[in-house]
């Protein structure tokens, strides 16, 4: 198959989820034999170099609310590229890749991983209102219709009513041939003997709970656990607070950001992974935890034990006592708890490693993701010729 996939507002190479997801994705495709061509950002330094073809072509002005003006480019693109198949990351702004499917003919699959939905209390519900015909509404579930297939990590951000043999729920997943519990490389902190590692790596944003992980290294300090140390990579808006609130702390590490291929190391040099998401920080997860957590992914492929509060879909990948520990989200102490218990039980870290690099390397990994969306893709096409 020739996949065109019309990323325009990710950048390539890039730190985010989204640049990685939308990376693996098109090299997993490419090593299924498929000819990939994406369309995106170009982020800092050269596109990635193998099978996959790179196009620079970003949303106009650098404003991803005007994506659905690149509708001709795109439509350009795949007319010349001859595509079988067009794949658009979804923004309610966005439609361009599904148009231009629409009028080549091609498949458009429809990659939603963000609610297409309003929650309760939305802006753009009171946005749509004031318009009187609901235009904003109207237009991501036109984008839905045009869509031949949707995948997306769970149906239940998407409007009802879309024929179920359209949608593809898959995970998001890991880089297992990267992410080994026995990756080496440099380290964004100095290994410390006789201490255990705890990692947080991804976006500073207030749902992904680094402020509750702080509270826990507080905690623990308190109690006397000297042996656990906290360490947290990355970066976003919430740093500067975090940097604030545990700089008195010697038993924490904030590292910043680090490029993604550095990200192996770092977390095989650790010996827990935290997720500490928290729900009631943003509103659009009053619908679903509707994540795929890639850093959960990444943890368990590096051999990790993973920490996270027990939420619906977080509790179906980290199962208790299986690949992690969970905790109920609501317990002041629980997060610090859980930490205390793994970082006081070699035994028990090693065994739910293990079992969680069994786990992702089972279901969780990209080779995993594209396998299912390539069955997925090829039926859709199948029963378009029915």
């Amino acid at each position: 198959m020739k996949i065109l996939y019309a990323a325009l507002d990710q950048r390539v190479p890039g730190t985010t989820g989204g640049s990685v997801h939308v990376t693996a994705v098109a090299e997993g495709l490419a090593e299924r034999g498929h000819e990939v061509l994406v369309l995106t950002t170009r982020g800092a330094g050269r596109f990635p170099e193998g099978r996959v073809g790179w196009e620079a072509l970003g949303p106009p002005l650098g404003l991803k609310y005007l994506r659905a003006f690149r509708a001709a480019r795109v439509e350009a693109f795949a007319r010349r590229f001859g595509a079988d198949v067009v794949i658009e990351r979804y923004y309610n702004f966005g439609g361009e890749g599904m148009l231009a499917a629409r009028a080549t003919g091609a498949l458009g699959v429809l990659e939603v991983n963000a609610p297409v939905v309003d929650y309760p209390g939305s802006p753009k519900i009171w946005l749509d209102r004031a318009l009187l015909v609901e235009p904003l509404r109207r237009w991501r579930e036109r984008q839905c219709a045009l869509a031949g297939l949707i995948v997306s990590p769970t149906a239940s951000i998407l409007p009802p009513g879309l024929p179920t043999d359209r949608i593809v729920e898959i995970e998001w997943g890991a880089d297992t041939d990267r992410f080994t519990p026995t990756a080496t490389g440099p380290l964004p902190f100095a290994p410390r003997p006789g201490t255990v590692t705890a990692v947080f790596a991804g976006a500073f944003r207030s749902w992904h709970g680094t402020a509750l992980l702080a509270r826990a290294a507080r905690s623990l300090r308190a109690w006397g656990r000297t042996d656990v140390r906290v360490v947290f990579v990355g970066d976003g808006p919430e740093l500067p607070r975090i940097r604030r609130a545990v700089s008195d702390l010697d038993t924490v590490i904030v590292t910043g950001a680090i490029p993604h291929a550095q990200m192996p190391a770092c977390l095989a040099a650790a010996d827990i992974g935290v997720a500490p998401f928290d729900v009631g920080a943003h509103a659009p997860l009053q619908i679903a935890f509707y994540w795929s957590p890639l850093k959960i992914f990444e943890y368990m492929a590096a051999g990790l034990p993973v920490v996270a509060p027990a939420l619906d879909r977080l509790a179906h990948i980290v199962r208790h006592g299986h690949e992690g520990l969970t905790y109920a989200a609501a317990e002041p102490d629980g997060l610090a708890r859980a930490l205390a218990r793994l970082a006081g039980d070699a035994a028990l870290r090693a065994r739910l490693g293990r079992a969680a690099r069994a786990r992702v390397e089972r279901e969780f990994s990209w080779a995993a993701h594209c396998a299912r969306l390539e069955h997925a893709i090829l039926d859709a096409l199948a029963g378009r010729r029915t």
